[in-house]
Formats: C-alpha cells, structure tokens, sequence
C-alpha cells in the first residue's frame, strides 16, 4: 500500500514541462500513504512524471519507481499483485528481475506486451501508472479496491494520484473524477475498459448452488492476501464477514507458525460487536486486542477530529463518515503495535445482497441487479472507507471477498440462492448462502451464535449511542434557515439531513470545486421510506439488538439443529 502520484505531459497543449520538484509536493499531501520512501522520475523526452510514497509490505528495502530492463522504463504501483510468483515463472522467466517485489513484474509485463490488457494478467489490486521508452500507461484494480482519481489541468495535462487533495489545486477548475475501476489509460486511446466479466450481464446469474466452490475460492482468496513481508493481522468486527475472514486467516497463519493478532473496536466492552468479536476470537484462538471508546471520547475526539477525517476520506456521505470514525481511532492504535496489514470484510454484503434493506427487493431480477451495483460501486463506499481511513494512519487493508475468483462464483449464482432466507424459528436470514457453505460439521469455523448473527453495518456495531451523538451535535451546528438552503447551496446530491448537511459543508471548506464535490455518490437503501444509512431504519432489523449483552455469546444458536445439518456443504 502505498501512494501514488503521476502527470501526464504528452496531452499539454502549449508542451512546457511539469515542474519535478513541484509534483514531489503535490505528492507529498498523501505522505501518510507511504511513510517508508519516496522517490520520482522525470522522462526526459515527455516530460512525464512518476512520484511514489511508499509503505514497504514486500521487499522492506525496495525505493519506487522500479526499473524495467532500461532506465526508460519505470512503473509506480499502490497494491499487491498476489500472483506475482507465478508470473515470473512462467511469463517472465526470460526476464532477470532484481527484487522479490510484486510490483516489479508490471514493468516487465508492459515491455513484454506493451499493451493495457496485461491489467487481466495480474491477480491482486492495483493503481499503478508506467513509463516505458515514451509511453505512459496508468491503471485502477476491476473493482476499484485502491483508490485512484484523475485530473485535467488548463494546459491539457492529466493527472493521477490515489487521492484528490493532490488535484484539487491544479485541476480543480477544470476536470476531477474517479478513475473508472477496471480501466487503463493511455494518451492515444483515452481509457479502456479491459475487464469484462460475465457477471456484469445480470442475466448470466443461472448457476447452481454449488456451497463447496464458494468455501474452496473463498479460502484460497484468504490465504493469498497473507503474502507480506511486513507484520500483519486481522479486523474482527464480530460480525459475519470479518468473523469468517479471520477464522480462515487464523487457521492458515497458525499453520506456517505465524502469531494471529486481532482487533476490535467499540464504545465499551458491552458494544454489540466487542461481544461478538470476542467470542470469535475465543473460538478461533488468536491474541485478541479490544479498544474501547467511550462516547464522551467519540463526542471529544470524533468531533474534533471529524474536519480531519473528511480530509482524509474526500467524501461527504454520511455512511462512509459515521463508518469511519471508529475505523480511523482503530487503525490508529493498529499501527501503534507495528501492524501494518489487517484484512477485512468488504465486500461480501454487496455480494450476497446482506443489508437489510435487500429483504424488501421486489423480484429476483431486482436483487440481482442491485447486487451488481452495489459492487460496482464499492469504490465509492466501502472500499473508499476502508482504504482512507486506515491509510490516515498507514495500514493497509485487505478484502478478500472481492478476489476475481470468488466475484465469479458468487455473484453468478441464482438469485434464488442469495436472497433472504426464512428461518424455522420466524428469523430473516440475510446471506444465507455464505453462512451455509461455511456450516461444516468437523472443522467448524465459527460459533453458530455468529454464524447466524444478524447483519449491522459497522458504525452501529460499535455503539448505536455514538450515531446519535454524531447526529445530536451536527444538528446543534445547523439552523433551521441554513438548513432551507440546502437545495440552492448544494444542488448536487442535496444533503437530507443537518447530519449530512454539516459534513458536507465542511467537505467544502476543504475541496471547493464543484469538480470534487461530483466525485461523492451518496449511499442510500433502496426500497423502504427511510433513507438514514443505518441498519436501524430497516424494519427487519431486531427490535432489541442495541439490548445486546453478554448473553449473546452465551446462548444457544436460535437455528434448528435440523435446519442447520441440511445447510451443510457436502463432502
């Protein structure tokens, strides 16, 4: 995980070059990415420019840009390319690389092709920019899990960087956007989308269920994300999908000898989550760190550190900032322990269709399709929340469930599979499928209590109280007559709520242009009334889950035994 920051000069209208030193400080605004190192290139002949902030994960001593086979040739890469192994044994084995790095093998991919499309012969998550003899090439992951935006400046030249405060000043007039997932860029052909998979076509989702393949690619996904050569660890929310993460991590890294360090968060040890984490922990045998912060904390600290956050997260929207309050407090302690990579749960309720809301969709098509979008649009939530927050503090985190493999079982199975299921004892079961394919007999991977835990969005998990103060205090902070004039002072996505009006004022104090403000998509439940993001204003959430204590980890699944052995994967 690192920063990234590129100019392309060959689209400038009047040719003057970039200055170097004044791209080096652009770049610099996104240090906290990549603290280890950083290091630039000039072409000499283009003008283009390659500015690197690295946090050293492979390869601790390797300093961005690498070179290719000549000093013409150079790439900047913020991810991991988890096959990168494979790919110099096999694609590049004529070739002699000179570090263990994964980086290194796109430059010699690009020399070898000189093509865009080698984008689909890497397995891992990238936003990386190249020059080689002339050409410039930049590049975003299929589904955006690194963040990546481009800008334009008056003279024509482009700009990449993992984050927008690095564009805001010199493209801001002009032109600022995400850089669209699953493209690459070039001068000559503008952006290329390379990955098309079939799962785009809502219509290919006609596949059996088949539970042993979504447990096979799901573990394989895990297992590839704990390559580093740098400590690493696991998020544990206690719910479902952090809880399965860590469990399949915790078994592996145990297997190669390795310490398996877990974290939760919450507002006291009674917090829903810190519940439910720590009985996962117990169950799966790692050295389990809790972090509690109070609400008087969060109402001290969350406030005043919410200008800051905003500048970090570059979004508005009042789920990824409510979200990413305690995920930010967290990282921060994370990587006051030297752990600089966590892996994590995004990705799988956009997937599987978990919020709550996905109970209400009218028709299998329906709950298809939002599916797709929901991934689609991961970059703009959860990926976005997850990357920025724990990059404020320089922890990078790690998703499996967003591996290509899994995204192609899963999302192309039948509808009928994935939507809400109705228990025997009355219960709505949200991601049904996955609980099922990891419902195993002999190996069990989790507590049934968590395997068939309700869904929360994690800015409720750690506390609901926190919610309310965040909601009570921006209210106090908007009157009703600033409030009316929402609609004329900010026409695009119009904040609903002081909450969101708050947030967003403050996001415009910090990035102006209207070019930034258009890079926020807000996220909101779709079919029920209630558009406030959390689980709560869903009306199958359970009435008393904010009641939640230690009975939780004490009681006996709710789930029949007989529901539960017809739920298993078979041998």
């Amino acid at each position: 995980m690192c920063g990234v920051f590129a100019i392309c000069q060959q689209t400038c209208q009047n040719r003057q070059k970039y200055d170097l030193d004044e791209a080096r400080k652009l770049s610099r605004r996104q240090h906290h990415r990549g603290p280890d190192f950083n290091g630039c290139y000039q072409d000499k002949k283009t003008g283009d420019i390659l500015v690197h902030e690295r946090l050293a994960i492979m390869d601790l001593g390797v300093v961005q840009p690498i070179q290719g086979t000549a000093p013409t040739r150079q790439v900047i890469h913020n991810g991991e390319i988890y096959n990168h192994q494979l790919l110099r044994d096999t694609e590049l084995k004529q070739y002699k690389l000179k570090t263990t790095c994964d980086s290194e093998v796109i430059i010699f991919l690009y020399e070898k092709y000189r093509d865009g499309h080698i984008c689909n012969m890497l397995d891992g998550v990238f936003a990386f920019a190249l020059c080689c003899d002339g050409e410039f090439m930049a590049a975003r992951d299929p589904v955006g899990v690194k963040q990546l935006y481009y800008g334009v400046d008056a003279s024509g030249r482009y700009f990449f960087s993992n984050e927008m405060k690095c564009l805001e000043d010199s493209c801001g007039d002009f032109q600022i956007a995400s850089f669209p997932p699953g493209h690459y860029y070039t001068p000559k052909t503008g952006f290329v989308r390379y990955f098309n998979p079939e799962w785009f076509d809502f219509r290919s989702a006609i596949h059996p269920l088949d539970l042993k393949l979504l447990q096979k690619t799901m573990i394989a996904a895990v297992h590839k994300r704990l390559m580093s050569d740098a400590p690493i660890g696991v998020l544990l929310s206690g719910g479902l999908d952090s809880s399965l993460v860590s469990s399949i991590a915790s078994r592996e890294m145990k297997r190669r000898g390795m310490t398996v360090h877990s974290f939760s968060i919450g507002v006291d040890h009674n917090s829903p989550d810190v519940i439910a984490a720590r009985k996962v922990a117990k169950f799966i045998g790692t050295t389990h760190h809790e972090f509690y912060f109070s609400i008087q904390f969060y109402f001290q600290e969350g406030i005043k550190n919410l200008r800051k956050l905003i500048w970090h997260l570059e979004s508005y929207d009042v789920t990824s900032i409510r979200a990413s309050t305690p995920m930010y407090f967290l990282s921060e302690e994370i990587r006051k322990m030297g752990i600089k990579v966590v892996l994590s749960g995004e990705g799988a309720d956009e997937i599987f269709g978990g919020y709550l809301y996905f109970h209400n969709a009218p028709s299998d098509e329906d709950f298809q399709k939002e599916t797709i979008d929901r991934v689609l649009h991961l970059y703009t939530s959860d990926c976005l929340r997850a990357d920025k927050s724990s990059m404020a503090h320089s922890v990078e985190v790690r998703v499996p469930f967003l591996d290509k493999a899994f995204l192609d079982a899963a999302i192309t199975l039948d509808p009928t599979f994935k939507r809400p299921q109705k228990l025997e004892d009355g219960r709505n079961c949200e991601k049904f499928v996955l609980r099922s394919a990891f419902n195993t007999d002999q190996y069990p991977y989790l507590p049934d209590e968590i395997l068939w835990r309700q869904k929360e969005q994690f800015s409720d998990g750690v506390g609901y109280s926190w919610i309310d103060s965040l909601m009570k205090y921006c209210a106090s902070k908007i009157t009703d007559k600033e409030f009316s004039q929402a609609s004329k002072l900010y026409p695009h996505n119009t904040p609903h709520s002081k909450e969101a009006f708050y947030m967003r004022k403050i996001f415009h104090e910090l990035f102006p242009s209207d070019q930034a403000a258009l890079t926020v998509r807000k996220w909101i439940p779709k079919w029920q009334k209630n558009q406030d993001p959390s689980g709560r204003a869903s009306l199958v959430h359970e009435s008393s889950v904010h009641n939640l204590g230690e009975d939780l980890c004490n009681s006996k699944s709710p789930i029949s035994q007989q529901r539960i052995e017809q739920c298993r994967p078979q041998a």
